[in-house]
């Protein structure tokens, strides 16, 4: 069995001579005449060494995992590491690489922002609180000192010794050898804490002497005084009081030792409980349980206790201006219209209103205008300026639920003060055309009997027909501040049909202000029932002579969308029972009010979705009549137009292609021309439906835009004018046109837009023929033209877009050859690609990977260096900083034991005192 380590690196040190017998005197002093020798000697010395360490060190070098199976020649030679299998040194290789980026890499982490490498010396540089001019001054100054030659004796910037400086005969040096004077500041400070006494005066003056006279010049030899018994005994006082004090620095010093231990003493205990032969002991816990958190118990509740006081004496903030919440903006709307609605109704029955509030009010707002304009600035004295009202606009409100206090929200002579006005509307609006009328109509009797506040009093005022009028309306247009809440379409209609059509979205605003779901667990039920009404109230009957203006229902439809935001199924399934009814009573007979509905579905809902639940039963009912029915009158033509332009509008983010829409507008072309064209020549796959009816247009026609009352079926025992079926004939050929342009802008990007489109051209192109473009309007002619001239050349673009269809896509296959390609510098190992451009690829991607690879990973080294190094730099910062910390902890430990000492010393003299 072969040795230990140790011996057989002895054995190898004395095998190769590093270490021997002993030399003598002789052979030392030889060696040490033969330098080159010696030199020679340490070389191989050192080469010696190096190869013991490598022999011992095996894991130092990186060998093949499996040698050759046998020799083969080549005429490379092969190197000594190579010969033994050596790949590579990782040791060496990783010291080396370590100490590189010690050289290069720490320096440069060092370095970082860092201002360089300049010391910057001059005077006043970096002191901030030196003007330019002082630092210049002192520049010149000193620099014109050292250009002075130092020939006095008296130069106090002469580096050569000089004689000390004296007074009265002594020595004013502060050196520690000859210290002359005595610091009385502690002696000051003895003096303070005295009783202030001239006996205590007069004994500190006295030691200042003393100690003088100890220290001072002992030139003369004067025999030394002999001390008295007072300064004996302080003297021994001083003394003892040292010692004391570094008793108790070392005792202060072994109870922190000791504290330390016992903070350790649970790790020692499972360590030692944790060996084999002991067993853990029982009361370990005990002593686990004297610290907390690993901080003693006593330590811990004083500090508890400090940060309990320091959380009751912190002044918490307080809120000054809250914001208010949705719920009270909605609760102060709905009180601000019933108190509105109170008054109203006690001018209705002719009660005096109270002024209380209006007082109060007016209070309220001046001492809020005090306060804005003591806090505010007052923009060079110029005052606010004028103010502009606030529109729905300027606050960029988009939504029927943000409500604005308008002006015919608030009635004329209520109390309601708007925020947005000043005194100075306010006075205007008083100085109004209504007072000056009255006031025109009062006698000079009247005006000498009643003074200030009786002429303001409506009970002392005539009952003229204005101001009855003015005491029985709401707002400025009669209308109330307060609804019930109306739960179905007969409700609506009764409370809407008391007043005109336009104040219908006012009623609807405020009924939603009043009855918000969030002042009222009902009231979520109540607006649910409510959106249901307003959607039957778009989609009933549909009269001329009775219906509401566009811009009404409109509005209506803008309420309903954001209604649908809070209750979607109730406003959804409303919709889809209109639908459902229009699916079973009248699929191919539409009324105004259904296009309304589908309109409004437009609207309100998402038509892009693949499926919707409302969207796409309303595009079902729409394809349902584009493709089933065959117009007999101009309004079916006008209705089949609307819902073409409808169907467009539904798809202008999807783009799905309906082709209903299609079919309809060019069998309106068709139907409406002046003269029949042969369906062969338009189209063989749209079913062309002969209008039976008679051809109105006409070349004089007036060109106008289609209306929603062209949509309504006329009467057949009052069958319109000529004149007029001719206007709306060129209305819905127009109209059609331009449904067409749209649609070819919309799918311009499907493959089959040829195909497609292509009936529209061949009827746009027999509406401006020869033969019918005298019979229609010139402007309809020209639209026709240049709808077919679009058509045309977007055709062609696509066609020449397109690429012919095949049945199959391969690769050409090269010409066999049977003659064989020889290569001089063949080699079967290697892979041989006969593209050169692909092959010199290939390499650079091998390249460009390996490098990658090799750069990946001495990021990867570089990093784990850096973090190694900010983890020793981390170390020795926190160790020097606990280093320190300890000392300061100590030094304030020991000079509050000496402060607390000096304390009781002085209490127990006092005491002392008292008692004598």
């Amino acid at each position: 069995m072969a040795g230990s380590q140790l011996k057989r690196l002895k054995a190898s040190l004395r095998e190769q001579g590093v270490i021997g017998p002993q030399q003598s005197k002789k052979q030392k002093r030889r060696n040490a005449e033969e330098q080159k020798g010696r030199n020679d000697k340490r070389l191989q010395r050192g080469a010696v060494l190096s190869g013991i360490r490598e022999q011992f060190n095996p894991f130092d070098l990186k060998h093949a995992a499996r040698g050759p199976k046998f020799d083969v020649t080549s005429n490379v030679p092969k190197s000594a590491s190579a010969a033994k299998g050596i790949q590579g040194r990782p040791g060496a290789a990783k010291a080396a690489s370590e100490e590189r980026r010690r050289e290069t890499l720490l320096v440069d982490m060092q370095r970082r922002n860092k201002v360089g490498g300049i010391l910057d010396r001059r005077f006043g540089e970096n002191d901030p609180s030196m003007a330019p001019e002082d630092k210049m001054l002192e520049r010149f100054a000193r620099e014109k000192q050292r250009a002075h030659k130092k020939n006095s004796m008296f130069d106090l910037e002469d580096d050569g010794p000089i004689g000390g400086l004296t007074h009265g005969g002594k020595s004013l040096s502060f050196d520690d050898d000859d210290d002359t004077l005595a610091d009385d500041f502690e002696e000051d400070l003895d003096a303070e804490d005295s009783d202030g006494s001239v006996r205590e005066r007069q004994r500190l003056k006295r030691l200042r002497g003393l100690a003088g006279e100890d220290d001072g010049d002992t030139s003369d030899k004067e025999p030394e005084r002999k001390k008295s018994k007072k300064e004996v005994m302080e003297e021994i006082i001083a003394k003892s009081k040292l010692h004391k004090y570094e008793r108790q620095a070392a005792k202060e010093d072994d109870d922190a030792m000791r504290a330390t231990i016992d903070k350790e003493l649970p790790d020692i205990q499972m360590l030692l409980a944790s060996s084999a032969k002991n067993k853990r002991p029982e009361n370990s816990t005990g002593v686990a349980a004297a610290s907390i958190a690993g901080v003693e118990r006593g330590e811990f509740d004083r500090d508890f206790d400090m940060r309990v006081k320091r959380l009751a004496q912190d002044r918490r903030a307080q809120p000054q201006d809250r914001t208010k919440t949705e719920e009270e903006r909605l609760e102060e709307e709905s009180k601000r219209l019933r108190e509105l609605e109170e008054k109203r109704q006690r001018r209705m029955r002719g009660e005096e209103v109270s002024d209380s509030n209006e007082s109060e009010d007016g209070k309220g707002k001046d001492s809020a205008a005090d306060d804005e304009e003591m806090d505010g600035d007052d923009d060079f004295g110029l005052g606010e300026g004028l103010r502009t009202r606030t529109t729905a606009a300027g606050v960029l409100l988009d939504d029927e639920d943000d409500f604005i206090i308008d002006d015919d929200l608030v009635a004329s002579g209520s109390d309601l003060d708007l925020d947005l006005g000043d005194s100075g509307d306010e006075s205007d609006d008083e100085s109004g055309d209504s007072e000056e009328e009255i006031e025109a109509e009062d006698d000079e009797f009247t005006k000498g009997l009643l003074n200030e506040e009786e002429s303001r009093n409506p009970l002392f005022q005539g009952p003229s027909v204005a101001n009855q009028s003015a005491l029985e309306r709401g707002d400025e247009h009669g209308l109330p501040f307060t609804f019930p809440c109306p739960e179905t379409l007969e409700q609506l209609q009764a409370i809407s049909s008391k007043y005109p059509h336009e104040s219908t979205p006012k009623i609807i605003q405020r009924v939603r202000a009043l009855y918000h779901p969030k002042l009222d667990a009902k009231n979520k039920e109540r607006l649910g029932n409510f959106s249901k009404a307003l959607v039957d109230y778009v989609a009933a009957p549909w009269d001329p002579a009775t219906a509401p203006p566009s811009s009404v229902v409109e509005s209506v439809v803008r309420h309903i969308h954001s209604l649908a935001k809070m209750f979607p199924v109730e406003i959804s399934n409303r919709f889809r029972y209109h639908l459902g009814d229009i699916g079973e009573s009248r699929t191919l007979t539409l009324e105004p009010s259904d296009l309304l509905l589908l309109s409004a579905i437009g609207s309100i809902f998402p038509t892009s979705d693949h499926f919707h639940q409302v969207v796409t039963p309303a595009m079902l009912t729409i394809g349902r009549y584009l493709g089933q029915k065959v117009p007999l009158q101009t309004a079916d033509f006008a209705t089949g137009t609307f819902l073409c332009g409808l169907s467009l509008h539904y798809q202008r983010l999807a783009k799905r292609y309906v082709p209903e829409v299609m079919n309809f507008a060019i069998n309106t072309l068709c139907a409406l021309a002046p003269i029949a064209p042969v369906t062969t020549q338009i189209t063989t796959t749209i079913p062309i439906h002969e209008h039976l009816s008679k051809r109105y247009i006409t070349a004089d026609a007036k060109v106008r835009k289609l209306r929603f009352t062209d949509c309504i079926p006329g009467d057949a025992s009052h069958p319109i004018p000529a004149a007029e079926a001719a206007v709306v004939s060129a209305a819905i050929l127009a109209t059609t046109l331009q449904v067409l342009d749209a649609a070819s802008d919309l799918w311009a990007g499907t493959s089959a837009f040829v195909e497609t489109f292509a009936p529209a051209l061949r009827a746009s192109k027999h509406l401006f023929a020869k033969h019918c473009r005298s019979r229609l309007p010139s402007a309809v002619a020209q639209q026709a033209e240049k709808l077919a001239t679009k058509l045309d050349r977007m055709s062609r673009l696509v066609h020449i877009a397109r690429r012919p269809l095949e049945l199959h896509h391969h690769r050409r296959l090269a010409i066999k050859t049977f003659i064989p390609k020889f290569e001089e510098t063949f080699d079967p190992d290697k892979h041989y690609d006969h593209d050169k451009e692909r092959a010199e690829l290939a390499k650079l991607q091998k390249e460009h990977k390996r490098e990658r690879k090799g750069a990946m990973r001495e990021l990867r080294k570089d990093a784990n260096f850096m973090a190694r190094e900010k983890l020793r730099t981390k170390i020795a910062k926190d160790e020097a900083y606990e280093k320190k910390f300890k000392r300061l902890v100590a030094e304030i430990q020991s000079e509050e034991g000496r402060e607390s000492n000096a304390y009781e010393r002085e209490k127990a003299a006092r005491k002392r005192a008292n008692n004598r």
